[in-house]
């Protein structure tokens, strides 16, 4: 069934629209309240969200990627939508780099756009991220990958406010035993960075950052920074009954790495196998 017209906002979960457009067999941009998902004959190609590192943010401060070769592609082929197919032919990336880190950069916006299955807000047929195609994911897969991270950070810590909202460090409790990544995670925690940023700044996965951010606030390491109540100059705002311990906006000293910093190897198996598997 072809989709000729943008669809406009209703009720309807955004997992439920993308399994009706992975059946159609669609091409287009889904667009939610905090991202935008790429299909293309019904599979998905490209997710984004304001919330996440992009593509180019991983590739150029990870130093996988050049920040003028990564331009260069946006100027020679973004209009066309073929960067990446740029960034591999260039010579600058190397075809199975590109698919691991896209593959990463996908899934950790469809975390944000999915996991929580807001209502979708409208369906672009025909519209193409400029990135290209890189690697197409079943629309199943998608959402199944964005259900486990939910579940596995619920249980690491079953507040989301931390996936989000500005973090401080807590004062306090002892932050000198940690593991290496835990530890450079936490000295990024400044009262100003939300979890998106801090993964920019260490240039890693997001999901890999909230992992540490959701360990260290079950530890009583790190809190959501409280918004402020606007009132009356002469009442100050009550403070929140769920954080009595005193937090900090400045970072705390880098805590002595203890254990070493290993690679997620199960995510990166299972990246490989679902390469392998399309």
């Amino acid at each position: 069934m072809t989709i000729s017209t943008p669809t406009s906002r209703t009720d309807e979960p955004a997992s439920a629209r993308l399994g009706t457009l992975a059946a159609q067999g669609a091409t287009g941009a889904l667009s939610t309240e905090t991202g935008i998902v790429y299909l293309a004959a019904g599979h998905v190609v490209h997710v984004e969200s304001a919330v996440t590192p992009d593509l180019g943010d991983l590739l150029t401060h990870s130093g996988a990627l050049a920040p003028d070769g990564w331009w260069e592609a946006i100027d020679q082929a973004g209009r066309r939508c073929r960067v990446g197919r740029q960034l591999v032919d260039s010579g600058h990336l190397a075809a199975g780099a590109l698919e691991l880190c896209h593959l990463g950069a996908l899934f950790d916006a469809a975390y944000f756009v999915l996991a929580h299955d807001g209502p979708a807000l409208r369906f672009r047929p025909g519209a193409a991220h400029w990135l290209g195609a890189v690697r197409s994911v079943p629309v199943d897969t998608v959402l199944r990958e964005s259900r486990r991270r939910r579940e596995l950070l619920h249980r690491i810590w079953p507040e989301p406010a931390v996936d989000r909202a500005p973090l401080a460090r807590v004062l306090g409790p002892d932050a000198t035993d940690l593991p290496a990544r835990r530890g450079r995670t936490l000295a990024q925690v400044d009262g100003v960075r939300t979890a998106a940023q801090i993964a920019t700044a260490l240039a890693c996965r997001t999901f890999h950052t909230l992992v540490e951010l959701r360990r260290l606030a079950a530890a009583g390491l790190v809190a959501p920074v409280a918004p402020l109540i606007p009132g009356p100059s002469s009442a100050p705002s009550p403070a929140p009954a769920s954080a009595p311990a005193t937090v900090s906006a400045e970072p705390g000293p880098t805590p002595r790495p203890l254990a070493s910093d290993e690679p997620d190897t199960a995510l990166l198996r299972r990246l490989l196998h679902a390469l392998e598997a399309l």
